[in-house]
């Protein structure tokens, strides 16, 4: 099969998508408990004054048909979201995983209502607009020498690109707690998540013990715009992640993901 043929979403019962979340969490707690030492914790005693790479993405974007006071309470479940994870300090071994620090997002624990997309659909849901955070780190670890060992892709384009900055699909979506993004450290060195809000922006920075040896660039080749044998569009691209010896100029690129992703507006139409 044509690897840009994408089948139609299928549409699962509310019953069987409530067991089969609860089914792969359990999984993934156990998976947990069974690792417990391997997974990086915050530490405040490391303190790192090598800055990799430093990110930040706009808070509030007014998106069309999505009420206002969702994005508003995003900042809420980003400050929640972010307490347990700036600072994290990933040693030489060790796997970061944001679920395992975060938590299940309850409405106990203060989360609200944000914006959540599930099976294409925008919809409501506690802790929703998480995934932003999980679109900053993964692009921070893509300029790194972090090995990324668990990241999913968004399987829809939900919104047209206005003001895009990087390549489309540079992200990673989030679903507590078996859609996880985490980042393994294979290196010798010990590296530091850093993550705050301001009036406008999610920010994040990534700091190390030691200068890196390398730089890093991310690009995209063939890119694709495709309508489907059952009339809707889907999107295509290669994602690349380019390395430079910072000390004979050596140049390696390595192929990050492919992403095919479900258009849920038309492509055909004008801004």
């Amino acid at each position: 099969m044509d690897s840009k043929q994408i089948a139609k979403p299928i549409k699962r019962s509310y019953l069987r998508g409530l067991l089969g979340r609860e089914y792969f969490t359990l999984r993934r707690q156990m998976e947990w408990l069974s690792r417990y030492s391997s997974f990086a914790q915050k530490d405040p005693k490391v303190r790192l004054a090598n800055s990799i790479i430093k990110h930040r993405s706009f808070i509030l974007r007014p998106l069309r048909d999505v009420e206002m006071y969702l994005q508003y309470n995003k900042i809420t479940n980003l400050r929640l979201a972010i307490e347990p994870l700036n600072g994290i300090v990933i040693k030489p071994g060790e796997t970061f995983s944001i679920w395992r620090n975060v938590g299940r997002p309850t409405a106990r624990r203060g989360f609200l209502e944000g914006l959540v997309l599930h099976n294409g659909k925008i919809e409501k849901g506690i802790g929703g607009g998480l995934c932003q955070l999980g679109n900053l780190l993964y692009w921070i670890a893509l300029h790194s020498p972090l090995t990324i060992t668990e990241r999913y892709r968004h399987g829809f384009d939900v919104f047209p690109d206005i003001n895009r900055s990087i390549p489309f699909a540079c992200g990673a979506t989030l679903a507590y707690n078996y859609i996880d993004l985490q980042l393994r450290n294979d290196t010798n060195d010990t590296f530091r998540i850093d993550l705050w809000l301001d009036d406008e922006y999610l920010n994040g920075e990534l700091l190390s013990s030691r200068p890196l040896e390398n730089k890093y660039e991310v690009f995209e080749t063939d890119h694709l715009i495709k309508m489907q044998p059952w009339g809707g569009y889907t999107r295509h691209n290669r994602i690349w992640k380019r390395s430079t010896s910072l000390i004979d100029g050596m140049t390696q690129e390595e192929l990050v993901t492919e992403n095919h992703a479900i258009m849920m507006y038309n492509p055909l139409l004008s801004a």
